[in-house]
Order: C-alpha cells, then structure tokens, then sequence
C-alpha cells in the first residue's frame, strides 16, 4: 500500500511543477526596454480597471486650473534613466467620465488645448529640464509607450516633451483602433516671428501646406477649411511711470497755476475721485483690470480673401464675448504693502486710546516734563506745522454755510452715542485719523490747536463753524458733541446781546451827540466815543437788571372778549392769551397764559447733576436745585405780568392743574383745553388746593410771595451764555485724555461707517445688509465706550482690534460694489453678478484668523468668467480706452482685429479638415473615433492645428490622423 501510494504523489508533483512551467516568465531573456514595455502596460492595465472615480477616491491630485481634472502618476525605471509617467483625466461633477473636451474650454491642460484630446499619457524624465534632447531617445520611448498602450487595448494618446522647455515643443502617438493611428507635434516661436505668420492667409497657407503638395498655387485654388478663432483682449495695468508722465505734461503746460492742474491730473488719474471718501485718501481700484475674449465660432473658409476679411473684421461681429474681471491683490492678502484706508487709520486710533490711559492730560503727551515725553518725541512724529494749519483751516474757515447734518446717516447711525458726519467733532475726528498717522502725541497737538482755535470764536463772538446754533441739545450724540452745541447757542447769545448793548449805547450817544452840538457846537469827538475798556465794562455788567426796560420791548397782546375792560386789563404785559374761558377768583376777569421763557439747555452730565441732586433731597417738590428755583420763580413772575389781580392758587390751576380740586359738576373741568366756565352764574370758580399745597412752609407759596410781576421778556435769562460758555471751554480743555480718546473712537467709527454708507453701489442687496451688520457690530462692541465704562482696558482694546478687521473686510466690499457700480452703469446685470460671486467667495473667509495658509489661498482668489450679452458689449467696449502714447509704444506690428485700438494679446485659431468614412465598419473602435474626432456623422478629422500667440510668439500644434 506504501509503495503504491509513493508512485502517485510523484506523479501529481511532477503535473504541479509542469503547471507552473507553463506560466512563468522568463525576464533574464528579455531586454531592458522590453521590461519596461511591460511596466508601462501593468501600471496602464491598473488605471484601466480602477476607472476615474476610483482613482479620485486612491487619492488623484486636482489640478489647480480646473476642479475636473485630475492625474495619478507613476514612476519608472530603466537601465540608465528614471521616467514619470502621469495619466491626466477628466469627470463630471457625478463622479463619471465626461464625454467630450471643448475646444475653448480656459481651465483645460495645455496639450488638451492643443491637441483636441480628453484623457492623455504624458511621460517625461526624470531631470532638471523634464525634457528628452535626444531625438533618438524620445522616438524609442514613444514607441515603447504606443506598444504598451496597444497591448492593453488603450485608446489614450501620449506625450513626450521634447527639445528646450522654452519651446513648449511635444511629440506623441494615438491608436485610434486598427486602421487609423493619429500622431501630434507641438513647437514654439520665441522671437522673430515671420512677418507672413502675423497675419491670417499666412497661417491658413501654413495649415493648406500640410495636406497640399507644395508646388501648388494655393492663391488660384479654394480648400475648404473650417475656421476657429478666440481673441483676448486685456486693459492695460496701472502704470505709474505712466501717471507721471501725464502730470508733468500737465504740469509743464502751466507752471503758474500748478495747483489747478495737479487737481486735474488726479481727476484725471485716480478711479475714485467721486467717491465719497476720496476726502480722506485714495482707494486702490480692486478691480486691476478686464481680460475680454472673444471667439468666433466654426465657420467654413475657402481662400485667403476669406481670411484676410476675417482679419479685419470688428470684435463685435463675433458671436460670443466673455468677460473676466481681474481682482487686486489686496483683496486677498492684507500684509500686501501698506494699506492706507479707515479701517487701518482706524487701528491707529485703537492703539492710541490704548495709550491715552498713561497720561492726566492731553497737555502731558506734548509737555517736555512729562516723563515718557522722549520716548514719545522718539517713536511718535508729528506733522509740520504747515499741515496743522491746513487742518485748522479746513475745520474752522472753510465755508460758513451750515452743512446737512442727516448727510449720510444710517438708519441705524444715532444708536451709535457719537456725533453726525458733518458736525464739527466729527470732521476733526476724520482729520485725526490721516494727521501724524493718527498716533496719541500728534492728536494731543491737533486737540490743543483745536480748542485754542474754539476759544478764540467763543472770546470773538463768532460762529461755530459745523454746528448749529439753535434747537435743543441731542442727548443721543457724543458729550463733546453736546458742549460745542450749547457754545454754538451761547455764542450766538451773546452776540445777540452785545448787538443790543451796542444798539442801545448808540441810540444815547446820539441823543446825547444832539443836545450837545445844539449847545455847544465844537464837541470833541472823542466825547462821542466810549473807549474799548469802557466798552468792555459795560458789556460785563448785569445787562438785564441795569437797561432791561431800554432793551426789552412789551409784547402787544391781543384784544379777546373778556367780561370787563377794566383798567388792570391795560396792565397786562407778556399775555399769551386768555386760557379757554377760566376766570380769575379774585377778580372777575379771564384768565391769561404768559409768555415764559424757555427752559435752559442742559448737556448729558448737567442732566445726571439735576438727578443727583433731586435723588439727593428726595422730593422733588421741594425743589432742591438752584435751576428748579429759578425756573419755577421765572414762570411765576411772567404769570403775575400777564395776570396782575392774580393769586397763588391762580397760578396753581394753570400751572399745576392736578393740585387743585375743584368742586363744581363733572361737566366742567379746570384745563385750559376744556374749561367752561366763564358765566356769571359760575363764578368764582369752586374748589381748593391739594394737601400738597395746603402745608404750611410750602415753598412754592413763598416763590410766588418773592416772585416780581415781570414779563419773560424783562427777566434775568435763565440761561447765562457768559457762565456756560466758560464752563463749556473749561472741559474742552481738562478732559481726561482716555476720555476724549474714547468719545474720538466712537465718533469716527461712526464717521467712516456713514462716509462708507454714502457711496453708490447701485442696487446690490448684499452691501445694504453687510452695512447694517457692521452697525450691529459696532454698536455692541462700543457699548462700553458709550457708558463711559471701561470694566476691562485690555479686553476692550482686544475688541475694538477685532472690529477693525471686520470694518476693514466691510470696506474692501464697499470699494468692489463702488467699482463695479461704476463701471458697469448701463450693464447692471453684469455688476450683480460679478459681485454676487465675489461677495459668495470674499465672505467666507472673512471670520477667518490670518495664517500663512489662508493668505496663500487668498491672493489666488478670483471670480469665474461672465458671458456678455449683446446690449452690454458697448458698455464693456467701453472699458477698453484707446491707449495713450506711452502705452502702445510697443505696438510696431498691428494683427488686426483692434478693439478700440486695443491688440489682442492672445490670438488663438483652430484649423481643421476631415475626410469621410466608409460607414465606419472596418474600425474596431468606430464610436471612439466618433468621440475624439470634431465633425459628427461619418466624418473623420484628418488635420487639425492650434495656433496661439502674438506678433512676437508663436505655437503651433499639429496632429494627424492618418491609416497605416
């Protein structure tokens, strides 16, 4: 049993050792390159059966040009040298292959432009240059790849970068099945480009050459052809040698009035100029510049006359114009230069609020005792004196009309406690921000100089400049605000008073001058005359108690219906009129409401002072202020004036009508608006004071007991312009310096918030809501600033920097709507959608802290192509100016096709021929040939070239399909 089993395991050894003889490969009698044949067709074999989506999902790179297009490579090796082959393929957004490749597609891969092609090989070697120099070495390697390819049935075309890399210059090879093989060749022109090459008929004769035998006269004969071509135009960039140039030209047309000019050639130079915040700096344009390309679909040509036609027609004649804007850099990397805008003047401010805490006052930053002076003389410049007085001009005596204070308001503006744009605390708090740069020691020299310049229109009478000098005191503005306010309305006082002082002197004078002359008839005229001192004193003296009855004249009151005429009704001085029908109880007589005088204006800490106190003295019945006294005394006295036979509790009904209870029908009620009585039947009037009004030691009855019968006009002013005035200077000039920095802060947020509000940006809605969320933000983070509450330095300061950056990404959108607005103002279609896109882009990376990374990805950032239709082409023809004489200089040659006197920089033409196919039977892939070929139906594309360059550079690729 042994001996007979042993015999069949042999035998079965012997049949497994067979089995395995039959399916080795002997590589020692292969030769190297037959060896790397069969590496080429395994790693092939690979991509095959994985197909793109798995490929996508083992981790293939995206090109950067195109979110479709992707490549996996593989390195190989042979005796001598090391290769890279990539396999480049392209799918859908479904994660499938895609169909075809358009001939015009802008983010397709250089050789897919070229050739026409969709999926492709690309092998090169491993070297500096990645090209192969040796002709020899490139046929044997493309060879070695067709084979390959063919072994595994493959239909990709390969590539092999040969010659110098500046040439651009590739060969390669394409089964297209098993007849027909379709082989490719790219070059390039660096330099000297034949003059016959420029033009159109010289690159159709070129392409005519390739599949015409040379000796025929292609002028007497028609090919037929078909013919595409893509043109692309650009703006010019900003050149600054330009921009001097024209100024000087400007300048030297006349020297004398360089100013005029200079302000032409910045019209003439800068985008913004009309932009409202052009007062304060000039905004880099974002949008760099247009690159315009437009193509002229497949059309059929037959000669040359065709082609030279096609030479000088316009763009417009084409059938599609796309547009691509090109943005700044700055859009997307902040640290590009040095930026010059509000938001980062603004961080400036920030930084010196920061500071402003170290300091008592602003006297201090400036003060050669202070002791952090020198570092501050050292690192904190300040402009010359020079630009101090432009500063102060422009604040203080230019112009002396009022301006608009509702002047770019936001709905959401007075939540911000600052000051209206066109006030005068705002415009200095904008001046600030450019003046030395906006650091503490230049703004402590600004401040000074501006409350010096404040004293000096308050001490000469004249008019606040920016501020009003009238109305009520707006309590939701800054308090600095408020104080320049009530000085308007205190200088405007005073110099109504000073008008009457000197009205009055004059009119003794000349009464004096007259009895004099008639008396005696040589007067020294120095007599005539009061010195300035005199003149000095007397306006200091008590104006309303020495010459109130000469100053103030009696109002006229109006005849009424009263019951009598008595001669106390003569006496009535500063009536109103009677109130309803209400009857004196004394005396039967109606009635009548003073003139008073209007209450003082107060400022938000006279206010708090007022509160204060009354929460300090409990009721405030007792009237505990000097301010209550005096108003309740003022009101009294113009009431006894205009009611002589009056008593207090007349004086009660009409002031105070709750602390009277009267006791007649309900009918009848004691208002002014309702009251009826007024019949004899009904008089007296019936009632009583409250228990209020009933103590004993009531102060309002003693008021009314030391209170003088004078009308409003006659009385002491309730409000001393002199006393406020001076009070009001003396904050100006010991303000804390964190105090101002902090109300400065809020002020100029809210100044460049508005500024920025006023610009056009036509209507995009996306602006509308950013701007009311940057208010939001900014009303939240300066809540602090506004209570004048700082519970954290550090933090708010870490806070407001924050808010400096979101002002600053709000800004940068303001500048792009602003520039699209404008230049696309009878294409608003375009504009939206531009900035639509850009403002889909931007946004997203605005919460985004700055790193190394993000700013990479940022200055790549672009928007995609738009198509323009033909009611905008003018509008975008327009953007194209004709150039300057500096700018096309360079232009020796013309290509034709000019717009606006434009040349294209890129011209781009596709030629191609075909011939027919029998029914397309005889092909083993008839349908791929259907697929990579551009005719349809039974037509086979035999001859294609791609041309693409410029006077001075040109490359052509050529592919051919031939059978072999």
């Amino acid at each position: 049993m042994a001996s007979a089993s042993r015999p069949n395991s042999l035998e079965e050894d012997d049949d497994d050792a067979e089995e395995e003889v039959q399916h080795f490969d002997d590589f020692t009698l292969a030769s190297s390159w037959e060896r790397f044949i069969s590496d080429i067709e395994a790693t092939c074999r690979q991509w095959l059966a994985d197909g793109p989506r798995n490929l996508v999902e083992k981790g293939a790179v995206a090109m950067e040009d195109s979110k479709n297009l992707f490549k996996v490579k593989h390195d190989l090796k042979n005796v001598e040298k090391s290769y890279c082959m990539e396999f480049y393929f392209q799918i859908d957004d479904n994660g499938g292959q895609q169909a075809g490749i358009d001939n015009w597609n802008s983010n397709s891969h250089d050789l897919q432009l070229c050739f026409g092609v969709k999926d492709f090989l690309l092998i090169a070697p491993q070297s500096a240059s990645g090209v192969l120099l040796d002709s020899p070495e490139s046929s044997k390697l493309l060879s070695s790849v067709a084979i390959a390819l063919s072994n595994c049935a493959s239909l990709w075309p390969a590539f092999v970068p040969v010659h110098d890399p500046s040439r651009k210059a590739y060969i390669g090879i394409q089964n297209m099945g098993t007849v027909f093989t379709r082989r490719f060749e790219a070059d390039r022109i660096g330099s000297q480009v034949p003059v016959k090459l420029m033009h159109l008929e010289g690159l159709y004769e070129l392409f005519i050459s390739k599949f015409v035998y040379s000796g025929v006269d292609f002028s007497m004969h028609n090919f037929r052809v078909h013919f595409r071509m893509r043109l692309t135009y650009q703006t010019f960039p900003y050149d600054e040698e330009d921009e001097e140039n024209d100024m000087d030209e400007l300048m030297d047309d006349k020297a004398d009035n360089a100013e005029h000019h200079g302000s032409e050639s910045r019209n003439k130079v800068h985008w913004d100029d009309d932009c409202p915040w052009s007062e304060w700096y000039s905004a880099e344009d974002p949008l760099r510049g247009f690159e315009l390309v437009v193509t002229w679909d497949d059309r059929t040509v037959e000669n040359t006359m065709e082609m030279a036609e096609l030479e000088n027609a316009s763009p417009h004649e084409a059938e599609k114009w796309i547009l691509h804007p090109i943005l700044s850099p700055y859009l997307g990397d902040p640290s590009r230069g040095k930026r010059i805008d509000f938001a980062s003047q603004l961080l400036c401010l920030v930084e010196a609020l920061d500071m402003s805490f170290t300091a008592q006052f602003m006297e201090d930053f400036v003060s050669v005792e202070y002791p952090s002076s020198e570092n501050l003389k050292t690192s904190l410049v300040i402009p010359p004196q020079t630009v101090l007085d432009r500063v102060i001009k422009d604040l203080f005596h230019e112009g002396s009309k009022l301006p608009d204070f509702t002047k770019g308001e936001h709905k959401l503006s007075r939540a911000l406690k600052a000051a209206p744009l066109e006030s005068l605390f705002t415009q200095f708090c904008l001046h600030s921000l450019w003046f030395g740069n906006c650091n503490i020691r230049a703004i402590a020299f600004l401040w000074i100089d501006f409350v010096r310049e404040v004293r000096w229109c308050w001490e000469e009478t004249q008019p606040l400049p920016k501020m009003p000098n009238d109305g009520s005191i707006d309590l939701s503005t800054c308090l600095i605000n408020q104080k320049l306010h009530l000085l308007a309305i205190c200088i405007e006082k005073k110099r109504e008073m000073n008008e009457e002082f000197l009205d009055c002197i004059g009119s003794e004078d000349s009464s004096d001058a007259s009895v004099s002359m008639e008396e005696h008839p040589k007067v020294d005229k120095r007599k005539n005359t009061s010195s300035e001192a005199d003149l000095q004193r007397k306006r200091d003296s008590s104006i309303a108690e020495d010459t109130s009855n000469r100053l103030r004249f009696e109002r006229k009151t109006e005849s009424t219906n009263s019951v009598d005429h008595s001669p106390t009704y003569a006496m009535r001085r500063g009536s109103a009129g009677p109130v309803g029908t209400m009857m004196l109880l004394k005396s039967h007589q109606r009635l009548h409401a003073p003139f008073t005088q209007d209450p003082p204006l107060m400022t938000e800490d006279m206010h708090e002072e007022r509160l204060q106190a009354v929460e300090a003295f409990g009721d405030s019945l007792n009237v505990p202020g000097q301010l209550e006294k005096d108003i309740l005394l003022s009101d009294m006295s113009a009431f006894k004036a205009a009611n002589p036979d009056a008593v207090f509790e007349d004086f009660i009904r009409w002031h105070s009508p709750g602390d009277w209870e009267s006791f007649e029908p309900k009918t009848t009620e004691p208002s002014a608006a309702s009251n009826t009585e007024g019949s004899t039947d009904q008089w007296p009037p019936q009632g009583r004071l409250s228990q209020r009004m009933s103590d004993q030691g009531n102060l309002w009855r003693k008021s009314w007991h030391d209170a003088p019968a004078l009308q409003a006009d006659d009385q002491k002013p309730l409000l001393d312009p002199n006393r406020e005035g001076e009070k009001i200077l003396h904050y100006l000039e010991t303000v804390r310096p964190h105090q101002l920095l902090e109300q400065m802060a809020c002020t100029a947020f809210r100044g460049s918030a508005d500024t920025l509000n006023q610009t056009n940006y036509g209507n995009m809605k996306q602006m509308t809501s950013k701007l009311e969320q940057l208010y939001f933000i900014i009303k939240s983070t300066l809540g602090g600033l506004q209570r004048n509450n700082l519970p954290d330095r550090a933090e708010t300061v870490k806070d407001l920097r924050r808010l400096c950056v979101v002002f600053e990404h709000v800004e940068k959108l303001v500048t792009v709507a602003a520039s699209l607005h404008r230049k696309f103002l009878d294409a608003s279609r375009l504009a939206q959608v531009i900035f639509s896109e850009f403002y889909g882009i931007y946004v997203p990376l605005m919460g985004i802290n700055s790193n190394d990374e993000e700013n990479k990805s940022r200055t790549e950032m672009e928007v995609s192509r738009q198509e323009v239709t033909l009611r905008e082409r003018q509008v975008v023809s327009n953007l194209f100016s004709p150039p300057s004489a500096n700018q096309s200089w360079r232009k020796v040659l013309s290509m034709g096709n000019l717009l606006n006197g434009h040349e294209p920089i890129l011209r781009e033409i596709i030629f191609s021929t075909g011939d027919d196919v029998n029914n397309g039977i005889h092909y083993a892939a008839a349908a791929d040939v259907a697929a990579t070929s551009d005719r349809r139906g039974e037509e086979i594309e035999t001859h294609r070239m791609y041309v693409s360059g410029t006077s001075n550079d040109l490359r052509v690729a050529l592919s051919v399909t031939s059978c072999d």
